[in-house]
């Protein structure tokens, strides 16, 4: 049985005023998959999530959950159950780790909040020791952590990291990616996920699509893309 796509793009136009950035960009994730989009700096891969979170103007088709998301604002995005991490963290410098965490489960009503947050401390100890520590205080691998564990905390059905490694060291690198993978596996959650470290994305995603100028290039699984010589030389170093 194939898995139901969960969201879907199909041929999506981007626009940052009249400068067109993407150009025709499809991809689908399955529920429960994980999906990468690889590419150089400027070929589009932050502004395919940004067209998906509704914070760049769009053309083409979005649909999540069967749904289109097309004109939808980026709250209203994040409602339906998708949670972006950006580039650059954007965690809540002036508030406690502890505080971050709970700002991001802000929409529930339920009553697992509380679990949830020790469910992330637990995901990232570092947070832990942290915890009454505000966000502009941590380290940058720490910030990270946060960014992700505060989206964790809305209980998405879909999480979008845009470069999870950018500027971390790469032992902290590789333990933000294993708390991601133990994430996938214990909420079976689907991702998309934006990464210059092919080596780090291969150990996450099932397939990848690489894009240049806006647009789809290769598509494959991660151990055929993995298996090309021009992956292996443009983002393996081989």
């Amino acid at each position: 049985m194939r898995p139901v796509t969960l969201l879907e793009l199909t041929e999506v136009t981007a626009f940052y005023g009249p400068v067109q950035v993407l150009d025709t960009v499809s991809l689908s994730v399955p529920d429960g998959g994980a999906v990468g989009i690889l590419g150089a700096n400027g070929a589009g891969k932050t502004t395919t999530l940004r067209a998906i979170s509704g914070s760049v103007r769009s053309g083409g088709r979005i649909t999540f959950d069967g749904q289109s998301l097309h004109g939808l604002r980026p709250e209203q995005v994040a409602a339906r159950g998708i949670a972006h991490v950006p580039e650059g963290r954007g965690t809540l410098g002036q508030l406690t780790v502890r505080e971050n965490l709970r700002v991001g489960a802000y929409r529930r009503k339920d009553k697992g909040v509380a679990a949830d947050v020790d469910y992330c401390l637990d995901l990232f100890p570092q947070l832990k020791e942290r915890i009454t520590s505000t966000a502009s205080t941590l380290s940058g691998g720490e910030q990270q952590m946060l960014a992700i564990a505060r989206a964790v905390m809305a209980k998405p059905r879909l999480l979008m990291l845009d470069e999870a490694s950018l500027g971390l060291a790469p032992s902290t690198g590789k333990s933000v990616y294993e708390a991601i993978r133990r994430l996938r596996l214990d909420s079976g959650i689907a991702m998309l996920v934006v990464e210059q470290n092919a080596n780090l994305a291969f150990t996450l995603v099932d397939t990848a699509t690489v894009l240049e100028t806006g647009r789809n290039v290769l598509t494959g699984t991660s151990a055929e893309l993995k298996g090309m010589d021009e992956i292996r030389r443009a983002y393996l170093g081989g």
